[in-house]
């Protein structure tokens, strides 16, 4: 399950931001991560929550933003949502197609709680 080392990834990159802001916790952490990322959403989840245990994280809320793939047909230009790589162009039935979105895995935001001066 490759999931888990991924959210360990997530969860020392998450960190090490915080850190940077002297913050004392996190409180919300919000992922980007496309439908061909490669990642099993149910997984992923169920290891962070594995994951945070004993991390700045540990109370935090995590919200994933599914990225739909989309891709543009070599052959007529169109632009369509993909559910796998080998998927024809829907207007011309085309393909050859060049990816727009949709392999992204990123934190996209962090919410920090900091202490008081």
């Amino acid at each position: 399950m490759h999931e888990f080392s991924i959210a360990m990834s997530i969860i020392e990159i998450a960190e090490a931001e915080a850190r940077k802001a002297d913050a004392t916790a996190i409180n919300e952490l919000v992922l980007d991560i496309g439908t061909l990322a490669g990642i099993e959403f149910y997984a992923l989840d169920t290891a962070m929550e594995m994951a945070i245990k004993n991390t700045m994280l540990e109370e935090a809320s995590i919200k994933i933003n599914k990225i739909t793939a989309r891709a543009r047909c070599s052959g007529c230009g169109e632009e369509f949502d993909i559910e796998n790589v080998f998927d024809a162009c829907p207007k011309c039935g085309g393909l050859y197609h060049k990816l727009l979105c949709g392999k992204e895995l990123r934190i996209k935001s962090l919410i920090v709680e900091t202490p008081e001066r």
